[in-house]
């Protein structure tokens, strides 16, 4: 089952004792802090919970799968996300 964002908007308002607009609020600008630090090549990381970091991908040759045609793809960014060990001790 996955938990939809005004699903987790609730949650949040219920745990912290606070209305779903002001944690509709936090939440939108906790991702608007992430996408930010990500975008300016920065670590973002909870402990025990998770990390997000960008990093670089090698340009590298690879092959189209409909023509089998070699083509060369140029250097670029990711994201990695790791997750903490409270996060998977709580998958267990």
């Amino acid at each position: 089952m996955a938990i939809s964002r005004s699903d987790l908007v609730a949650a949040l308002a219920e745990k912290s004792g606070t209305t779903k607009t002001v944690a509709d609020s936090v939440l939108s600008s906790f991702t608007d802090v992430l996408l930010e630090a990500v975008a300016a090549g920065d670590k973002v990381s909870i402990p025990g919970i998770l990390s997000v970091e960008r990093v670089e991908r090698a340009a590298r040759t690879g092959r189209n799968p409909s023509t089998g045609e070699t083509i060369e793809i140029p250097a670029g960014y990711g994201v990695k996300v790791s997750a903490g060990s409270k996060l998977k001790a709580a998958a267990k």
